[in-house]
C-alpha cells in the first residue's frame, strides 16, 4: 500500500520514537510536506533500514516546508507518565515549526491537548491509527523522530559507555539489563519503568528521585 501524500497545504504529520526504552528521552517530530513531491522509500521508520532512514532524514529536511523536533527527558517521563510525556514532546515539536499548521495528523489513537498552543489559531486535528504506514507526512515524522533519538543515544554512549546505549538505544536488551544490574541506573534511566525500579529496589534506592 502506497503512502498518501498531503492533500492540503499546511498539513503537519506528527509521530514519536522512544516510548518503550528504559532510558533516554521520548522524541516527537512534526513535518509539513509540500502538496506535490515524492520521497523514494518513505515508510514507517520501523520498516526502513538504518542506512535508508539516514538518507530519508536528509531528504525530508530538504523537501519539507517545515520540520520540528520536541522531546521529554527521563525526569519528565517519571514525573508525568510516558503517555503524557509523549504528548508533551508532540506539543513541543509542533511549537518548533516555523509555520503554524492548518491541520495536524497524529499517529495513534490518542490526541495531545493542543488548545491554546497557538494564540488565535486552532488547526483541525485528527488521530490516525498506524498513520506512519498510511500518511506520508506522519511517516516522514517517524523517520525524523527515530533518527534524532538514535543520534542522541549514540551521544549518550560516549558519556555512559558501560550501558551500551549505541547498540540498543535504551531498550531492554539482555546486555542492557545486565549492565543495569551491575552499575545501577544512570541519570538517563526512567526510574518509573519496572525493570529500572526493580534494580533500585534491590539496591535500596527507591526513594531517590521517585517514590
Amino acid at each position: 500500500m502506497s503512502l498518501r501524500w498531503p492533500h492540503v497545504a499546511g498539513l503537519a504529520g506528527v509521530d514519536e520514537a522512544g516510548r518503550g526504552p528504559l532510558a533516554g528521552p521520548v522524541v516527537a517530530a512534526a513535518v509539513v510536506l509540500p502538496v506535490s513531491g515524492a520521497l523514494s522509500g518513505l515508510n514507517d521508520s520501523k520498516q526502513v533500514s538504518p542506512l535508508s532512514r539516514e538518507r530519508l532524514a536528509l531528504e525530508i529536511r530538504a523537501l519539507a516546508v517545515a520540520t520540528g523536533i520536541g522531546w521529554a527527558d527521563s525526569h519528565e517521563i517519571d514525573a508525568l507518565n510516558i503517555l503524557e510525556a509523549t504528548h508533551l514532546a508532540m506539543r513541543r515539536a509542533l511549537l518548533a515549526l516555523v509555520h503554524i499548521p492548518d491541520a495536524v495528523e497524529i499517529d495513534g489513537n490518542r490526541l495531545p491537548a493542543l488548545t491554546g498552543l497557538w494564540s488565535g489559531r486552532c488547526p483541525t486535528v485528527r488521530a490516525v491509527v498506524r498513520g506512519d504506514g498510511k500518511e506520508a507526512c506522519i511517516a516522514a515524522a517517524s523517520i525524523l523522530a527515530k533518527t534524532w533519538r538514535d543520534s542522541y543515544m549514540h551521544s549518550a554512549h560516549q558519556r555512559y559507555p558501560e550501558y551500551g546505549f549505541a547498540a540498543h538505544k535504551g531498550y531492554g536488551s539482555a546486555r542492557h539489563l545486565a549492565a543495569l544490574e551491575q552499575h545501577g541506573p544512570s541519570p538517563l534511566h526512567r526510574r518509573s519503568f519496572q525493570p529500572v525500579r526493580s534494580v533500585l529496589e534491590r539496591r535500596g534506592e527507591v526513594g531517590r528521585g521517585i517514590s
